[in-house]
């Protein structure tokens, strides 16, 4: 949570130059009236244009991005090495075409429809929308770098397909113009033809969580207060994003100011579920999930204080990582007391999820905690044998935390894929008192709320503003004493060692994402769950509380669906800094299960 705008910085990515290479070839324009141009036209009518990475088979499909390909044009992301120059000659003959250039017409009509170079016996690219946005981030991103797709076509494949989805569920926010947008894609198209790649992400379409400031793009905390600010600088987060080369296309729907994992307020609404639209997204990273779940973003930032990353992702099958605190600079979040709110990563895919924390982490000054370990880590390969790897189950912290009847059993299906990888998994039981864990939460998370926004509060008209719940934080936060916050943090210590201690006789440590289901958008927390009565508007919540208060690593995996077809996932937990240990878990998961892959949400129209 922020209610300031950071200042500018650098970033810590760069663009880089890569040759470009001509080679013999033809377009589709030099055959319209031949047997291949009749095949096209019969490829574009039934829409059976297949992505070229499908076609080279599921092995190559995990292959890492590609370094060096001397078959095609090709501009590689910054990390894909040095590409050496090549031209195809023939004695006395210009080169002929490069196949992927098409005019700018025939890209923006949509006409355009590359079929196989010849020199290589490939199909047809992927161009109808619902291939492209069902692509994956790290395949889209080799489509793009290979020049199989343009950045027009992915940009207007994106956009479509929000224009249909996106009413229904109320994700995205303050989207751009469409005119402005396709312009930066074209931008980023002419960028790869002069062999210019600003990184991974070139010319894919982001949201940013409405929470992070975004230089010229509206900003509002989901607050009336901030209905219409603009801020004229980018969070360190948004600068990297921008440098690696996304297009910022809008931003992602959130609770008032992130307080509340139900993402709704009074600027643009409820954020409803992508498998249920009468349900609640989860929050307060609500927005991006729904958006991720339907295929509207490739990948997404999100925050995480009380489980802002991991609830949301349960609530809507896609993966969310709360990182160690520091691993991705937060600016004025990076503060030293008390330390709880950090950004992460969501995707689909473990393999995205590495991919987009190794442009979001790394060192900043202006975060005086964040980590001085290279972010380059999280592109390597995840593959691992998990074969004896000792797993603890938290479940229900020892009858401490409430939940809705068959949360717990969805859950535990987890557990059951992960002995399939050669897991060993045994119950934990807590020698520890987990309400004082509770409270010493509750004291920092009022100080930290109460410290940033207590100068709306103070002014009647603005305090008229602000829901109910953000007034219950400042007002209790404002009564707290020194001594309150001192001892909240010891707590926080020996709660630490606790943990640090279970990590002693276990390797990961798993607990459920959520206590209840995705419950109705009209209500804005739980009262109620079991036989017991929730007496704040989190407590609903308080099963991620412990690891926020621990410091270390949570992914939330998808678990599976309750009989009403609603999903639920569980944390993968791992030792503070462990990010790469977490990732290579969960890859290792999805490979055992496939819980995303194998069931999109209905309304997203992807089966």
């Amino acid at each position: 949570m922020t209610c300031e705008p950071p200042g500018r910085g650098e970033g810590n990515a760069g663009r880089h130059r890569v040759p470009a290479r001509c080679k013999r070839s033809w377009t589709i324009g030099r055959h319209r009236r031949s047997g291949t141009g009749r095949r096209i036209r019969r490829l574009r009518a039934t829409g059976r244009g297949l992505d070229p990475l499908e076609r080279r088979g599921p092995a190559a499909a995990r292959r890492p991005l590609p370094r060096h390909d001397h078959r095609r044009p090709v501009a590689t992301p910054p990390d894909g090495g040095h590409v050496d120059a090549h031209r195809r000659r023939g004695r006395g003959k210009r080169p002929r075409r490069d196949p992927t250039r098409r005019s700018r017409r025939d890209v923006e009509s949509g006409r355009a429809l590359r079929t196989s170079d010849r020199t290589q016996g490939r199909g047809a690219a992927v161009t109808a929308a619902p291939e492209i946005v069902r692509l994956d981030a790290r395949r889209l991103s080799e489509a793009i770098h290979a020049r199989t797709v343009s950045c027009v076509e992915v940009m207007t494949a994106y956009l479509d397909h929000i224009e249909r989805l996106n009413p229904q569920v109320n994700a995205l926010v303050s989207l751009e113009p469409r005119d402005a947008l396709l312009r930066q894609a074209r931008e980023r198209d002419e960028a790869l033809g002069r062999g210019e790649s600003a990184g991974w992400l070139h010319g894919i379409p982001q949201a940013v969580k409405d929470l992070l400031p975004t230089r010229g793009i509206r900003t509002t905390w989901g607050s009336r207060l901030f209905a219409q600010f603009v801020p004229d600088a980018d969070a360190i987060a948004v600068e990297r994003l921008r440098r690696a080369g996304a297009i910022l296309i809008g931003k992602t729907n959130v609770p008032e100011f992130g307080l509340g994992s139900q993402t709704y307020n009074d600027v643009f609404g409820t954020t409803r579920n992508a498998y249920d639209p009468a349900r609640t997204a989860g929050g307060s990273s609500g927005g991006a999930a729904v958006a991720l779940a339907l295929r509207m973003l490739p990948v997404a930032d999100g925050s995480d204080h009380a489980g802002s990353l991991r609830n949301p992702a349960a609530f809507n099958n896609v993966l969310g990582f709360r990182t160690t605190f520091g691993c991705v600079p937060a600016g004025d979040l990076d503060a030293f007391l008390p330390a709880l709110g950090v950004i992460g990563p969501m995707a689909r895919t473990a393999t995205d999820l590495a991919l987009l924390l190794s442009v979001l982490a790394g060192y900043d000054p202006r975060a005086p905690l964040s980590s001085r370990d290279s972010p380059a880590r999280f592109t390597a390969p995840l593959g691992r044998d998990f074969a004896g790897t000792r797993i603890g189950w938290l479940g229900d912290l020892g009858g401490h935390l409430p939940f809705e009847p068959g949360v717990l059993d969805v859950a535990r299906t987890a557990l059951g894929a992960l002995e399939t990888l050669g897991c060993v998994v045994d119950e934990v039981r807590l020698d520890h008192a987990m309400e004082r864990v509770w409270q010493s939460w509750l004291v920092l998370r009022a100080y930290q709320v109460g410290s940033v926004l207590k100068p709306h509060h103070a002014d009647p008209a603005r305090r008229a503003l602000l829901k109910p719940e953000v007034q219950w934080e400042i007002e209790r936060g404002a009564r707290l004493g020194a001594y309150e916050l001192a001892d909240a943090s010891a707590e926080r210590t020996v709660w630490y060692h606790v943990v640090r201690r279970l990590f002693d006789r276990h390797d990961y440590l798993v607990a459920p994402s959520a206590q209840v289901f995705p419950f109705d958008a009209e209500v804005h927390w739980p009262r109620r769950i079991a036989d017991r009565d929730m007496d704040t508007y989190h407590r609903w919540m308080e099963v991620v509380v412990p690891i926020t208060m621990a410091g270390g690593p949570a992914l939330n995996v998808p678990a599976g669906f309750n009989a009403a077809g609603l999903p639920m996932g569980v944390q993968l937990i791992g030792r503070p800094h462990d990010e790469l240990g977490c990732l290579q878990l969960a890859h290792a998961y999805e490979q055992a299960t496939g819980w995303v892959a194998r069931h999109p949400p209905p309304l997203a129209g992807l089966t």
